[in-house]
């Protein structure tokens, strides 16, 4: 058993539920969890927005929009069978790998043709968690995107059904970074004490909750009572920033990361639409600084992925 900001490429590329828990609660709030979009053009053409946010520090990598009905990641290099593309990531980056699942519900599901409209092999179901299991993810994040019709009971319920069958394979991390389409699920009415309740009941391992200063009233007091409570329920904590500030300020990512260590989270999440795809790769770099130092972050962006 070993802390994660200790573990090389060959021991992240098998590690199992349990030692993943345990390496992240060991790291103390210093683990950084990027979201990439690998539907769109990479920032770097023929380089995945996943690798560009390895190379700055990122610990575990979340691909949001990513359809198991259709798997694609643009920038990975051709001939890769579509459902090899995980396993692929995962041995490019050395790193741990993430998917979003989204749990609409049927009272706010909304048609929209928007960028983020939802697609069946993004859906959160058992099939899909599944499927990104064998696929190579060990981490499935029970979440939405906007204007989906995402709220936090079927996200409740889809949790509890992904948990009796993949439950004790995948890390389980449930809640929403925004409203995702549900006014009455939104500000300061995002997540109480009892959704949280709720989550661990139904056997998430981790709580996902904004980060301070992301959404209106959620103050790093908020946030840091609703982590005690996470973490009294006996669950983990990730604080995320998915309200495009990713590509705020460096100083705004600086303020962000401390008020969530100092509101106790285990994990940090760093969102997907600094440019569209990817954090803006210097907040990625800034936030890890932050959280850990340059020798912590340093290590993980020069930790060869062939240890």
């Amino acid at each position: 058993m070993k802390r994660y900001l200790d573990l090389s490429a060959s021991e992240l590329a098998n590690i199992e539920k349990a030692e993943l828990l345990y390496a992240i609660r060991a790291s103390e709030g210093r683990i950084l969890v990027s979201e990439c979009i690998g539907a769109t053009q990479p920032l770097l053409n023929t380089i995945t927005n996943a690798e560009l946010a390895a190379s700055q520090g990122a610990d575990i990598l979340l691909l949001n929009l990513f359809d198991v009905q259709a798997p694609h990641i643009a920038g990975l290099p051709e001939g890769i069978a579509p459902q090899e593309t995980l396993r692929e990531l995962k041995r490019l980056t050395g790193r741990v790998i993430g998917v979003n699942l989204e749990a609409v519900d049927p009272a706010y599901a909304t048609e929209h043709n928007d960028f983020w409209q939802m697609t069946a092999g993004r859906a959160a179901t058992v099939e899909n968690a599944q499927k990104l299991y064998e696929m190579g993810a060990r981490i499935v994040v029970l979440t939405g995107n906007p204007n989906n019709g995402v709220s936090n009971q079927a996200i409740a319920d889809a949790l509890k059904a992904i948990r009796d069958a993949v439950g004790d394979k995948l890390v389980l991390i449930t809640g929403k970074m925004h409203g995702a389409g549900i006014v009455r699920e939104s500000g300061s009415a995002l997540i109480s004490e009892r959704d949280i309740a709720l989550f661990v009941e139904n056997g998430a391992d981790v709580v996902l909750l904004p980060a301070p200063g992301t959404i209106p009233g959620m103050a790093q007091e908020k946030v840091a009572k609703l982590i005690d409570f996470t973490h009294q329920q006996g669950a983990l904590a990730m604080t995320a920033i998915g309200t495009s500030q990713e590509g705020a300020e460096r100083e705004t990512i600086r303020q962000m990361a401390l008020m969530s260590k100092m509101a106790g989270a285990d994990l940090h999440h760093i969102g997907d639409t600094g440019w569209l795809g990817l954090a803006l790769p210097e907040n990625i770099f800034t936030y890890s600084v932050a959280i850990r130092g340059v020798r912590h972050t340093y290590s993980r962006i020069a930790r060869s992925v062939l240890r």
